[in-house]
């Protein structure tokens, strides 16, 4: 089992930075993936980034790439989101998820089998 506590969440204001964190633990061994998604109100879950956590290789959804940036501490094993530039469109409850087999799905909410609780960011124009 996988537990997954994100954190940062908060009110920022368009052009801001916020940086989301999502502390992993149990068998975070068995992690190939992490990920977070998101779901704005009245909208599906969308994927916005992901990151191998043994290669370090990252994947972002076209909306956010260029100005967010996914990275993972092993060692403490954390995930981060860092977003920079951020937009009304960015609100949402982001959430991190965990895979614990190889996929090469990355974007789809099936390839992970944990998740967090998720954490609301709230952008103001």
């Amino acid at each position: 089992q996988v537990q997954l506590v994100e954190s940062g969440g908060g009110l920022v204001q368009a052009g801001d930075s916020l940086r989301l964190s999502c502390a992993a633990s149990g068998r975070t061994f068995s992690i190939y993936h992490m990920a977070w998604f998101r779901q704005a109100p009245g909208k599906e879950r969308e994927f916005v980034a992901a990151i191998s956590w043994r290669s370090s290789i990252t994947y972002y959804a076209d909306s956010v790439k260029s100005r967010f940036t996914i990275s993972r501490d092993n060692a403490k094993n954390t995930v981060y989101l860092q977003m920079n530039s951020m937009k009304s469109e960015d609100t949402a409850v982001y959430y991190c998820a965990a895979g614990t087999w190889s996929s090469t799905a990355v974007q789809a909410m099936g390839s992970y089998d944990y998740w967090g609780q998720g954490t609301q960011v709230t952008v103001s124009s």
